[in-house]
């Protein structure tokens, strides 16, 4: 049977996509739909179709599956940022588990997989230590700060996010009550006007540090003395600032920062590691979560004292100071120059000596420092961005052959790629390990560890 866009169909949903839509067969014709969940029956209206398979919005849930829960958020179904509320934590994991596998077997061709079981949160809501909430106006004209709704710029209101901290709701009252008492106008992405982009906030969990930042299209807030004053009463309030951002595009931070009120930073741990944030450093959002992440980064290096360690894509020098308290020696690499800054800082307020930092891109630096200088590694740890390892830096890895290679994943794709290559020129696939970064949403994080074939 043909189907076409407006038809209604009833679907058994029997599987689950990798951004968390449920999947149904209609005389075998394939309906991927937002909010259902595996078990499920449904109705739901054709939005659009293909020859074979075609998209669908869930209209009715006629028997709901066991694995189905009530979202605690009243705006999980709109907003963009949680695609599992819906689904028990329990049956996420095993999503998560299932997804990761499916790509290393998919995509990797690996067969038997040496996996561990997922680590996942005893309590996965209110982890984040990071919130942007954009400001805006709604349809009646009143200032409104939330979150986008998925694939689009309107924004749900909501200031009490179940996957941020409760302080993000007292700092949001603030702003927008000084918003309106003063007439200071919200930003328009339409017509570039209007004062208030963004509020962005960030928590140390284990100091109680709390950071506030406004991103402002302009120079100054008016009346930030009083504003200053109604944020300062908030318990933990350490730092308040501006940040410039003028610009007509969609990048959330401009370059220029402007302390307005307590220091130009917040301090948080990971394990025994302290760090300085500011509001442009990276920092992970989830530091329980991290700190396991880390954990089982380290074990897989292991590390007894007499190493030479190679970390790239460094960040802050997360990873790098990490691994120093095992190392004999840790040399990160970071293209972002700011972020190398933070990363000697680090360094320094830990009184870690045994690591160095260079800027400049993984894929050029490693390759550099081996060949004209000879450097080597006994351990090469990365930790790429979305679109995984540069081909010229994995070539380089295979020259320098380390005796392990830990490889640490944010998408599962371009991991199995990226395994394949360095499995298929000396390296053995010894253990994988997910971790769960990001309860309520589709994201997974990954360990890998590879050693050298022959070893």
């Amino acid at each position: 049977m043909e189907y076409r866009k407006n038809d209604i169909v009833t679907l058994e949903i029997v599987d689950c996509g990798t951004d968390g839509e449920g999947i149904g067969k209609a005389d075998g014709f394939t309906v991927f739909v937002k909010d259902a969940v595996i078990g499920d029956t449904v109705t739901a209206k054709i939005m659009k179709a293909k020859k074979n398979y075609g998209y669908g919005r869930l209209m009715e849930i006629l028997k709901p599956s066991p694995y189905r829960v009530e979202p605690i958020c009243p705006s999980a179904r709109q907003c963009g940022g949680c695609q599992l509320q819906a689904v028990s934590y329990e049956e996420q994991k095993a999503f998560k588990e299932k997804k990761l596998r499916g790509h290393l077997e998919r995509i990797g061709g690996f067969k038997e997989l040496p996996m561990e079981p997922l680590i996942g949160m005893d309590e996965p809501y209110h982890y984040r230590n990071k919130a942007q909430f954009p400001v805006g106006r709604n349809k009646e004209g009143r200032i409104v700060t939330g979150f986008y709704a998925g694939r689009t710029h309107a924004i749900i209101e909501n200031r009490d996010c179940a996957l941020g901290i409760p302080q993000n709701k007292e700092v949001l009252d603030r702003v927008i009550a000084h918003m309106e008492k003063y007439n200071i106008a919200p930003y328009d992405e339409m017509t570039g006007k209007g004062l208030v982009r963004h509020i962005f906030v960030r928590y140390g969990f284990f100091t109680g540090e709390l950071m506030v930042c406004l991103i402002i299209n302009g120079q100054d807030l008016p009346h930030q003395k009083e504003l200053v004053e109604k944020l300062g009463e908030i318990p933990g309030m350490t730092s308040i600032s501006l940040n410039i951002n003028k610009k007509r595009n969609n990048v959330i931070l401009g370059d220029k920062v402007k302390t307005i009120w307590g220091k130009e930073y917040i301090t948080d741990k990971i394990g025994d590691i302290s760090y300085e944030i500011s509001p442009l450093s990276f920092f992970q959002v989830n530091p329980h979560q991290t700190w396991k992440l880390y954990s089982k980064a380290l074990e897989y290096a292991d590390l007894h004292g007499e190493e030479t360690v190679w970390d790239l894509y460094c960040g802050i020098g997360t990873i790098s100071l990490f691994l120093a308290q095992k190392a004999k020696f840790v040399r990160g690499v970071e293209i972002v120059p700011a972020a190398i800054e933070d990363a000697r800082r680090n360094a320094h307020l830990n009184e870690i000596d045994n690591v160095e930092f260079f800027v400049g891109k993984a894929e050029e630096v490693l390759p550099r420092e081996y060949e004209k200088n000879g450097v080597y590694a006994d351990v090469i740890v990365v930790d790429p961005p979305r679109k995984g390892c540069d081909e010229m830096l994995l070539k380089t890895i295979l020259k320098m052959q380390p005796k392990r290679v830990v490889y640490v994943s944010c998408d599962s794709a371009t991991l199995a790629r990226d395994l394949r290559f360095l499995c298929d020129n000396g390296y053995e696939l010894k253990k994988v390990c997910g971790v769960d970064q990001f309860p309520q949403t589709v994201h997974v994080e990954t360990v890998v560890l590879l050693q050298r074939k022959n070893m």
